[in-house]
């Protein structure tokens, strides 16, 4: 049996060994964790709201001054967001480049760690977001 794993040498195995840490790492730094607040309107995707568009931006910029004097985001959160994730104060776990839609995706990847973002419009709604992590 002459297979390609066969007689490999302690060096190829711990250079092999560090190349898949890297990678590993790699993946896992393009995962963020971030919770939201969608304030949507109803001509946005999915939306069940009654609010005019340029009610719901009103409503969420009003959200973002409640965050800028101190309101806890997951608490605001639960009470005013028009998503599932309301229930777990916005929390949309770890997620990659990508998972996302593109707006969202690009908001929430430029924002460093206990960041909150500006008004960010998706076909859902209005969004801000917080990265966790």
């Amino acid at each position: 049996d002459r297979s390609p794993s066969r007689g490999l040498g302690d060096v190829y195995k711990r250079q092999l060994f560090h190349l898949r840490k890297y990678h590993q790492d790699s993946a896992m730094s393009d995962q963020i964790q971030a919770s939201h607040i969608l304030v949507s309107y109803d001509q946005a995707q999915n939306s069940t709201s009654q609010l005019i568009k340029e009610d719901a931006l009103e409503h969420i910029e009003n959200l973002k001054s409640r965050l800028q004097t101190g309101s806890e985001f997951s608490k605001v959160a639960r009470e005013f967001s028009d998503c599932p994730s309301a229930e777990k104060g916005g929390d949309l776990g770890l997620f990659g480049r990508g998972a996302m839609v593109p707006a969202f995706d690009a908001a929430a990847f430029d924002l460093e760690i206990g960041e909150v973002s500006d008004v960010v419009e998706s076909e859902f709604g209005f969004h801000l977001i917080y990265r966790t992590n």
